[in-house]
């Protein structure tokens, strides 16, 4: 064979005629000519082998040059044809390379076989592979499974070619084919060949796919064959990163491809050299290549979790984009760096230089906790967890990186505070001090051992006086000291030995004389010293004589053969001592060593040691705790943010918490409690998880192990909590005993041995076991139902007046069962009147009336609403509790001849009166009150909803008797339904008839409850003669209660009622009415209006539990439209800056809640503004300015800011005082004002401009100039520094002389266009008189009197209107100013 085949730069070189002896396509066939020549192939490959390839190229060849027109049959074939030549080669090619006796005719042979075959395969690959993308791409948008038919069949075959081929050339490259090439360099071309190949098909959008595995794999391993064998490195680097460059879905596919060349091949240089790669890339390049940077960073990323231990060398290129601007690559270094510090980098048996790595990696990772941008802060965050949940932190850092990650709870990223919750929550679940972290009990155990260390240093004082050379000498030991000197010595020994140091020797005797006179120790014990006191030369030479001397000392036994290794031996035997002496008597006469002139402190100085690592422990373990505690507070504010995953894992972080005893940690799980109402169901069910997690899956033995524990753990939280989190717990206590569980019998039954008294139990404990019993009955009724007598019996019998919370929490218990609680629809479930409970219940009440106990007054108001949810005629059984409480009471008076000390005598003006126990009378009046308030309940809710059901099951039986008469009927029915009118008339019938009921026969002459109010009217209208405390406020209360049956006794009554709420000089007084108004106005909203400004008066009540009662009740009155929305809003402004931070936060609320309603606060800022600027309230201007800014917080729209601009400068006319302009200036300054708002700004320049000398006013209107100029376009940019010279001039030299300079200069102006200008057209309007300046474009700054030559509509705020429409108002409702703002002489006189 004369020729070579030379592999072509493109496919259609090889048709050209090249250099001698190369090989050229003689013949390129039709498409026609096509099959029959394969077939002649098929037949030369079954005869000749693998080599036909040498005869039938031009036959492939030409099936590639019409590879677009051939039938696909015919590229079938020619594929199967190609694989099966490559097959044969890979054959054939191991015994001829193997014998070594190739000629080279037949080496050359082979080669254009090797390289022809190869050649073709790579190129119909590639070709098949295109065709085979653009199938996919055309049959796309195609719906439905025609499409899987019709396009996947031809694809999914190509898939399973693809493997063959990559297998077939792993098979032929895997041999040492290179020995074929002249000197076994094999050509780029070849290698680029196959490698080109392989990344045609590394680009398939789908080659990253699950399902496409076994292809990727086998193209990596081709890879890796070709850059190990074939020196492709350098190519596969640069073919890498072109790759990510341009298809960012490869970075996780090149990353296992360079982690497998890595690992598998061996070739660790190529991560080196990818890494350096990326590395080199500057800020430009990075901002140009856009995707890239992502699919560099994925790739980074990807990269150190599959080789970290080879990155870690070249980890210094990657650093520098740290400093750079991309954030998607900072963070990819961050997460390489943590990969490292997890997988390689940690464990105590790290050298001094990993570990100084390690420390210097985490000191960078610590930098980008503040890094600028919020996505880097985040996953630092999160590499800093897998850290700590990998065990991979040092002690050390603990403390800082706490610090730190406390720090970013406040971070303005939601993300980043979520990552350092979840970062604190690893802290803590991983911590490596305790499992209970409580400061408080750290405390003692640390103070203990600090006491105990400073006894032990005084005591080592005592002992040892030079303790700072004991200490020295216990920590440096003399083998550390022989290794220091060590070197030194040796040149010494060295010099010493040489023959031209003999006359220094002789010096040196002479120095060191009188050696025949000292023992060997005492020689010994001189050497020794001479190396203490670095005097080498004279220990050397000394050691040397020695052995003359004292031939037979076993100190010197070892120079016999004298040379350096003997010399140094020995000295440093003499020095440290000897390593193993058997000889007692030379142990004894071993010279003393600095090692053994300590020893006899090691004891002492080893236990002082363990106390302060132990002081240093404790110090450590509280400086941790004192973090997370710190963090706390924190993280329990944020249970309640809007963002779902933040809340979520601020849930689990109190669990943690909780778990590891962290003090205050059981507020946070309390405060998550209200969360089970959350409307978003993740929330939901993270808490109910949360609680589950604590409580209501116990550790212990058995079943009844575990129910102890359960009712231990809810007994726990049930004490001393509120009436919220009782409501919330019984959410969640209800949907474990509504769930099937094996525990739900065990826990009953130990809670009612806990009610009942049968285990020695606590009274609290006692009241929690019947309140979890209540929550029990709410999923189950018969829990409670079947044990109704054990209930009184235990807690309502003789002995319910030694604890009447037992008996109240009791009675909370039993209304669970109560249709009321559990909205039965069917009929009401209640007991007769004679039932043993209501017994029992009235016979409490009694006893307990002529009582003085604090908890009475509870246990009444409970019993009294479970007689109305449960007895049949509840009205009955309350008329004769009243009875009897009114005969009990009359004969206290009747006797009144052994007053007790809760009685007191009536002063007045009469000299002797009746004596009356006012405790008992206050318990009567309450008792009034309360039968009261529960029969209107009674009427309006049970009755009512009685008279419904009754109504609709005898429209059911009345419409199953008979049928619609006829059509017409029938279709007038559906229109009825339809309309809702069906019922409505009925419905009307009994609402009127219990409104009857209330306004008429509930306090008619014959029932009970009339004959009270008479005595409460007199007590609440005589504070003086009626002086008791409890008497006064159970009146209060009664009354109120009495106002909520019927309208008529509400007006006759309100003024009282308000004359209480001012006047009345008990906070509680106060507070109970203003609850009570709250419930009037939400019962008679109209009869109420007239008094809102009363309500609001309350909000500056000097009492704060005033307050927080009066806004609690406004904001509920408000946000649920019961209460228009005034100007006296502004009293709820005030409370921002609260003492009280409960206030100030349920004010925030307010406004936070009142935004939500659509222009509600943007209507309010006029009127609230010149409410708190009034010179009379004496506001500060510090505290306006502070509550300005957080309502100027809530307007954001664009035309809301524009009115504000103009309803704030027509302010300025109004105002008086310049404390009055400076509020409108800063106000003004507060909008975020745009290029619209600054337009209306400068129309309105007559409103303020007269006031701009005042520097309280020129500073904010500055300020606005400032803000606009930052962020203003070029054009936009002038007329603000225009506006801001215009009002620094007129600051400085006053609006007159300003004026009076831009008259002249504007007539000025005028004078020379008149000179200039020709004259006008006729058609052209003439000037008017007082106009004659020219006009001036919008874009102009306006001057004042271009201003005013426009009319003003008429200026008008909402809650304005609201107070002209009200017909009848009180005098200090009326308005102070009639005149509209906006209204001026010269307005009115253009309309």
């Amino acid at each position: 064979m004369s020729w070579d085949f030379i592999l072509p730069v493109c496919l259609g070189d090889l048709v050209k005629s090249g250099a001698v002896n190369q090989y050229v396509v003689q013949d390129v066939l039709s498409v026609k000519q096509l099959p029959s020549h394969i077939n002649s192939f098929k037949a030369a490959l079954r005869s000749q082998g693998p080599l036909c390839i040498l005869e039938y190229f031009d036959t492939a060849y030409s099936v590639l040059q019409h590879c677009r027109t051939v039938d696909v049959a015919v590229k079938e074939d020619t594929l199967e044809l190609l694989i099966q030549v490559v097959r044969g080669l890979s054959v054939s090619l191991p015994t001829l390379l193997l014998s070594g006796s190739l000629s080279a005719v037949d080496r050359k042979q082979q080669l254009n076989a090797v390289k022809m075959s190869v050649f073709l395969l790579c190129k119909l690959t590639e070709t098949l592979e295109s065709d085979s993308y653009r199938e996919t791409i055309v049959t796309a948008p195609s719906k439905g499974r025609k499409k899987d038919k019709v396009a996947g069949k031809g694809l999914l075959q190509w898939d399973s070619e693809r493997e063959t081929i990559l297998q077939c050339l792993t098979q032929l490259l895997q041999l040492d084919i290179r020995t074929l090439w002249s000197l076994s360099l094999v050509e780029e071309e070849f290698v680029s060949c196959v490698t080109c190949c392989c990344y045609k098909l590394l680009e398939n959008p789908t080659i990253s796919h699950v399902k496409s595995k076994s292809t990727r794999d086998a193209i990596i391993h081709v890879l890796g064959i070709m850059v190990k064998k074939y020196n492709h490195m350098l190519g596969a680097c640069v073919k890498v990163i072109q790759l990510l460059q341009h298809f960012e879905q490869l970075a996780s596919v090149c990353a296992a491809a360079v982690a497998s060349w890595s690992s598998e091949y061996g070739v660790k240089a190529i991560v080196g050299e990818i890494m350096r790669e990326i590395g080199q890339k500057s800020s430009e390049e990075l901002a140009r290549e856009g995707s890239g940077v992502k699919a560099f960073s994925s790739f980074l990323s990807e990269l150190s979790t599959l080789v970290p231990e080879t990155m870690i060398p070249n980890i210094s290129v990657l650093l520098t984009h740290l400093e750079g601007e991309s954030p998607s690559l900072r963070v990819a270094v961050c997460e390489v760096l943590g990969e490292v510090l997890v997988r390689v980098l940690s464990g105590d048996k790290l050298d001094d230089s990993a570990r100084a790595s390690r420390d210097r990696f985490l000191d960078t990772l610590q930098e980008h906790i503040h890094d600028a941008h919020s996505h880097v802060r985040a996953r630092v965050l999160q590499v800093y967890a897998r850290i700590v949940n990998s065990k991979a932190l040092p002690l050390c850092k603990y403390t800082e990186v706490m610090e730190l990650t406390v720090g970013r709870l406040g971070d303005k990223s939601v993300h980043v505070c979520k990552s350092a919750i979840q970062l604190l929550a690893a802290f803590i679940a991983h911590n490596p001090y305790s499992c209970k972290l409580s400061s408080v009990d750290l405390t003692k155990p640390l103070e203990k051992e600090m006491a105990k260390l400073k006894e032990m240093r005084d005591s080592q004082k005592e002992q040892v006086p030079d303790f700072s050379f004991a200490f020295v000498v216990a920590v440096i030991t003399a083998a550390d000291l022989w290794d220091a000197m060590k070197p030194e010595l040796e040149m010494t020994v060295k010099a010493q030995l040489e023959p031209g140091s003999e006359e220094e020797d002789n010096e040196d005797e002479e120095e060191t004389g009188g050696d025949e006179e000292r023992s060997d120790r005492d020689t010994a014990l001189q050497i020794a010293q001479f190396l203490r006191e670095s005097k080498y030369r004279k220990a050397v030479g000394l050691c040397m004589r020695a052995h003359s001397l004292f031939p037979e000392s076993s100190f010197f036994s070892d120079l016999a053969d004298l040379n350096a290794e003997t010399l140094i031996k020995t000295l440093a035997t003499l020095f440290k001592g000897p390593e193993q002496v058997t000889p007692e008597a030379v142990s004894s006469d071993a010279p003393p060593t600095p090692q053994k002139e300590g020893g006899g402190n090691e004891g002492g100085e080893s236990e002082l040691k363990k106390q302060e690592m132990l002081v240093q422990y404790l110090k450590d373990t509280e400086s941790f705790a004192l973090q997370v505690e710190r963090s706390i507070a924190v993280i329990n504010n944020m249970l309640y943010w809007k963002t779902t995953t933040v809340v979520q894992e601020a849930v689990q972080f109190c669990v943690t918490a909780f778990e590891f005893s962290v003090a205050n940690s059981v507020c946070g799980v309390r405060k998550m409690l209200p969360l089970v109402w959350s409307t978003d169901v993740t929330i939901k069910d993270s808490v109910i998880q949360a609680y589950r997690r604590l409580y209501l899956n116990p550790h212990g033995d058995n079943t009844r192990a575990k129910a102890q524990t359960l009712v231990d753990n809810l007994s726990d939280l049930m004490i001393d909590a509120s009436l919220g989190t009782v409501q919330c717990l019984e959410e969640i206590v209800q949907e474990f005993f509504s769930s099937e569980s094996a525990l739900q019998t065990s826990v009953v039954q130990v809670l009612w041995e806990r009610f009942s008294g049968k285990r020695e139990t606590k009274a609290l404990h006692r009241r929690a076991a019947v309140l979890l019993l209540g929550m029990a009955a709410r999923a189950e009724r018969e829990v409670v139902l079947s044990n109704l007598d054990t209930l009184c019996s235990v807690a309502l019998g003789e002995k319910v007046a030694e604890d009447y919370l037992l008996a109240r929490d009791t009675l909370i218990t039993i209304a669970n069962i109560t249709d009321h609680v559990r909205q039965s629809k069917g009929v009401p479930f209640r007991l007769p009147m004679d039932h043993h409970l209501f017994s029992c219940l009235s016979q409490a009440i009694a006893d307990g009336l002529v009582q003085s106990d604090p908890h009475w007054q509870t246990f009444m108001e409970q019993a009294v609403r479970l007689i109305y949810f449960l007895a049949e005629s509840p009205d009955q059984l309350c008329s004769r509790l009243l009875q009897r409480s009114a005969h009990l009471l009359l004969e206290q008076i009747t006797e009144g001849g052994e007053p007790n000390q809760s009685q007191l005598q009536e002063s007045g003006s009469q000299g002797s009166e009746e004596q009356v126990n006012c405790v008992s009378l206050a318990q009567v009046l309450s008792l009034c009150g309360a039968v009261a308030f529960w029969q209107v309940s009674h009427l309006e809710r049970s009755v009512s909803a009685e008279l419904r059901r009754r109504r609709g099951e005898k429209e059911e039986k009345e419409e199953k008797e008979k049928a619609p008469a006829n059509k017409k009927d029938a279709n007038d029915s559906c229109v009825e339904e339809e309309l809702g009118l069906v019922g409505a008339s009925a419905e009307d019938t009994e609402v009127e008839f219990i409104r009857k009921i209330c306004e008429t026969e509930l306090l008619s002459e014959g029932n009970m409850l009339s004959a009270f109010l008479p005595l409460l009217v007199k007590v609440c209208s005589s504070p003086g003669k009626y002086s008791h405390s409890q008497l006064t406020t159970a009146a209060c209360l009664a009354l109120s209660q009495y106002m909520m049956i019927s309208p008529a006794v509400c007006k006759d009554n309100i003024r009282l009622l308000f004359t209480v709420l001012e006047k009345s000089p008990l906070p509680v007084v106060r507070a109970n009415t203003i609850v009570a108004l709250g419930d009037l106005t939400v019962r008679f909203p109209n009869i109420l209006e007239p008094w809102t400004p009363n309500l609001y008066a309350r909000l500056s009540d000097e009492s704060a539990s005033v307050r927080l009662t009066a806004i609690m009740v406004l904001t509920q009155l408000v946000l649920k439209d019961v209460m228009k929305v005034k100007g006296q809003v502004s009293e709820v402004a005030v409370l921002l800056l609260d003492p009280e931070p409960h206030i100030a936060s349920l004010a925030l609320n307010f406004f936070n809640e009142l935004s939500a309603k659509d222009n509600a606060i943007y209507n309010l800022l006029p009127d609230i503004i010149s409410r708190l600027s009034d010179p009379e309230r004496g506001m500060k201007e510090e505290d306006f300015n502070t509550i300005m800014k957080q309502l100027f917080s809530y307007i954001t729209k664009e035309r809301q800011t524009e009115s504000l601009v103009e309803k704030l400068c027509q302010r300025f006319r109004t105002a008086k005082t310049e404390r009055q302009w400076a509020d409108l200036a800063v106000s003004l300054s507060l909008l975020s004002v745009c290029e619209r708002g600054f337009k209306k700004l400068q129309e309105c320049w007559d409103c303020y401009s007269d006031k701009l000398t005042e520097p309280g006013v020129y500073q904010p209107l500055l300020s606005i100039a400032a803000k606009l100029r930052r962020r203003a376009k070029p054009q936009f940019k002038a007329h603000v520094e225009d506006y801001e010279k215009r009002l620094t001039a007129v600051h400085t030299k006053g609006l007159e002389n300003v004026d009076n300079e831009e008259r002249e200069q504007q007539m000025g102006d005028t004078q020379s266009q008149n000179l200039q200008t020709p004259r006008p057209h006729k058609s052209v309007r003439k000037t008017t008189r007082g106009r004659g300046k020219p006009k001036l474009d919008d874009s102009d700054l306006v001057t004042p009197r271009k201003s005013r030559s426009r009319p003003k509509p008429a200026i008008t705020f909402s809650s304005d209107e609201e107070e002209e429409d009200d017909a009848v108002m009180a005098e200090s409702e009326t308005p102070k100013v009639t005149t509209p703002i906006a209204r001026t002489r010269r307005t009115r006189l253009r309309h």
